[in-house]
């Protein structure tokens, strides 16, 4: 791929146009990946923490990339790896350039000055520490524990991260031209190809949204008087079945909007009543899905994973929104932006409410309801429930976070954490040992 600096020539025929096309994007994509990051300072869950690393990396590829059309952030996602393989001889040739006259310190004496401030930072500190022994608590809560696995921790993350960062750096002063990256024009199809298609999956999603009727007026108890399921076999099995639907529906959708020809009135008109009313039934799909999802939660408690595949069934609901947009607009340039957007904001959405609090908070109200719950199951979760599993009552609340207190760590400078920090605070004034060693609670799905 030819590395060359995006075109700014676009940007002198529009009023008031500044800076390279999709400049502004790129900001948005970086203000996002430092959103995702900070979700580790915020919240406690791993889980949660894992996920956001993961959508930061594609928003902060797209913030160094630029990628716009589908191909250039599919070919985007694939240039972090080896930009840091080639950013190596890249970097090292830098570091061996002569530095003209008159150019300022050079980096062999950059490095000297680091070196010589190390070890006087190092002397001083240890006089003062010994000198202290406030002052040697302070620097103590300062440094990392320094051990042989700590030491190798660091040294792997030192390699990662530096690595990434100098990655980073070769895509921005060799950034890639992605702008080109565009699937070529298709060949349309006969209206014939298309339409009867379309129409027979318009009938059978019609179908099957007027069978989800009877189940949003009967109730979910009509449906298994009627079918001889359990809430198990009905929720659980069903759920999976509609989110795969979802997901192919999408892709019949981005298929059929790119072979379709809109070349003629009618063509357009057929394109919108038919693309349109599949968007449309397939919100229905959606929520019959997110429906089941609620019975068996209800039934059976909320989970990390019932959390998350609710939240990823809600996303895939405002896809077909923006779905529904674009086929009467007839244009979705933009629709492949907002799919990675409306997704970080999604993962954002779901830190802000504190995932593993709410978990706990719906299962200690149905506790209080029903009397059962699944304590081995909530006493793993993370330090985020502490407040929630702070309102059952005892032995359930010494079972539920004992283990969950037991587990929590030392936090410092470089890990601290504000979910971690309120559960130590909530433990303080509980008491997390007991006499009680048989605990209820089985851990299910």
């Amino acid at each position: 791929m030819t590395a060359t600096a995006p075109s700014t020539a676009g940007a002198a025929d529009r009023p008031g146009a500044t800076g390279a096309p999709g400049r502004a994007a790129q900001v948005v994509w970086a203000a996002a990946t430092i959103a995702l990051v900070a979700v580790g300072t915020v919240r406690a869950a791993g889980w949660l923490f894992a996920l956001c690393l993961v959508a930061a990396a594609v928003t902060g590829t797209l913030a160094v990339t630029g990628g716009r059309s589908p191909l250039g952030m599919l070919v985007a996602a694939t240039l972090p790896p080896a930009a840091t393989v080639r950013a190596l001889p890249w970097a090292v040739r830098g570091l061996r350039d002569t530095r003209p006259a008159g150019a300022g310190i050079g980096f062999g004496r950059i490095l000297t000055s680091l070196a010589i401030s190390a070890g006087l930072l190092l002397l001083f500190g240890l006089l003062f520490s010994s000198a202290d022994a406030v002052f040697a608590d302070l620097v103590t809560g300062l440094l990392p524990d320094i051990s042989a696995a700590s030491v190798v921790g660091w040294l792997v993350r030192l390699g990662l991260i530096g690595g990434g960062l100098l990655g980073a750096a070769y895509l921005v002063s060799r950034p890639p031209d992605l702008e080109g990256l565009r699937p070529g024009p298709s060949r349309p199809a006969h209206r014939l190809e298309w339409t009867l298609p379309l129409v027979l999956l318009d009938t059978l999603f019609a179908a099957f949204v007027l069978v989800q009727l009877t189940v949003f007026f009967g109730g979910a108890g009509h449906v298994l008087r009627t079918a001889g399921l359990t809430y198990a076999q009905y929720a659980r099995g069903g759920f999976w079945q509609l989110l795969a639907v979802t997901a192919l529906t999408l892709l019949v959708i981005a298929i059929a909007a790119r072979r379709t020809p809109t070349a003629t009135r009618a063509d357009r008109l057929l394109v919108r009543v038919l693309l349109g009313t599949l968007a449309a039934l397939s919100l229905v799909v959606v929520a019959s899905a997110l429906y089941r999802m609620q019975v068996y939660a209800d039934a059976y408690g909320a989970t990390r994973l019932r959390l998350f595949v609710t939240t990823v069934e809600l996303w895939l609901g405002l896809l077909f929104v923006l779905v529904g947009v674009a086929v009467v607009r007839l244009r979705a340039a933009w629709l492949p932006r907002l799919v990675v957007g409306t997704a970080v904001l999604a993962l954002l959405g779901l830190a802000l409410v504190n995932p593993d609090r709410l978990i706990a908070d719906r299962n200690v109200d149905r506790y209080l309801e029903t009397g059962r719950l699944d304590v081995s199951y909530l006493s793993g979760l993370s330090a985020d429930a502490v407040p929630a599993l702070a309102r059952l009552p005892e032995p359930m609340r010494v079972c539920a976070l004992g283990e969950i207190a037991a587990e929590l760590p030392r936090d410092g400078l470089w890990g601290t954490n504000l979910g971690r920090a309120r559960a130590r605070q909530d433990l303080a004034t509980i008491p997390t040992v007991t006499d009680v060693t048989d605990c209820p609670g089985t851990r299910r799905w």
